[in-house]
């Protein structure tokens, strides 16, 4: 399948991990203002369809993961951060909330390789994957708050989810910024890994979750959102049904039949 055209990123195929790679260093990766949610949409999108990919790495080039939001703009009152209440509220239903739609819905695992500043959206972007790892460059910041505003994308519903209310609410309410080694304390990062390792390290995981059967892949990610969601009676309901299908399809028995052979 023919890989989307992108503005603002690169994309890189390396078997069936893909490489989403932000390239928009001279505003910092800065997620309004650019073409990144674009890029970022249109990858999402192609990966659903296709079921060669089982696995999407983020990261930035540069100096930052993503600084955010454009903070000129909003001095200014340009571009995403222009107009009436009205407008703006449409502004962010059309522009930047597009992004946590689209990550919820990608079908595969995203690992965030975050090289460096990861601020307020940029931070939130790197909370909507699926694992997160910091270079020793990287440091996070909840931000919003220090610019009189609130996470317009989403960020408060994703942080708690990942670390619990109380430091979520901590880090949201004072908009302090921390360290990749604070981030690993807090349990929003996995691994801390000096800069020149990060992307070898995101490969070798990805990699490994590749090489599992691919199909089981996205069924398992697929129930690794519902459970966010669901009660436990629906959730195993829907369990029974998703192993049902498991077992029959193909990948499922060359599965087990490469398991045994490497027991004997």
């Amino acid at each position: 399948m023919k890989q989307p055209k992108l503005s603002d990123a690169s994309l890189v195929l390396d078997g069936a991990v893909a490489t989403l790679t932000f390239q928009r260093h001279d505003v910092r990766n800065a997620l309004t203002g650019t073409h990144l949610g674009d890029d970022i949409i249109s990858v999402v999108d192609w990966i659903n369809a296709n079921k060669a990919i089982s696995v999407l790495v983020l990261t930035g080039e540069g100096s930052a993961f993503s600084a955010g939001g454009n903070v000129k703009d909003m001095a200014a009152r340009e571009g995403d951060f222009s107009g009436d209440v009205e407008t703006q509220a449409e502004l962010y239903r059309q522009g930047i909330q597009r992004i946590p739609l689209a990550m919820q819905k990608l079908e595969v695992p995203v690992i965030a390789a975050v090289n460096g500043a990861a601020i307020g959206a940029g931070f939130d972007l790197a909370n909507m994957c699926d694992i997160r790892l910091a270079s020793t460059k990287a440091k996070f910041g909840e931000t919003f708050i220090n610019l009189g505003i609130i996470p317009g994308d989403g960020g408060a519903w994703f942080m708690q989810r990942l670390i619990g209310y109380q430091r979520a609410a901590e880090l949201t309410f004072t908009g302090r910024i921390i360290s990749a080694e604070e981030a690993l304390e807090y349990g929003v990062v996995l691994e801390v890994v000096e800069a020149d390792r990060l992307l070898a390290r995101a490969g070798e995981l990805a990699q490994e979750m590749a090489s599992k059967p691919a199909h089981a892949v996205r069924m398992t990610k697929r129930l690794m959102k519902m459970a966010q969601r669901q009660q436990l009676p629906d959730f195993l309901d829907v369990c029974a049904v998703f192993q049902g299908i498991c077992h029959n399809n193909p990948e499922h028995l060359v599965a087990v039949e490469k398991m045994l052979s490497s027991m004997k």
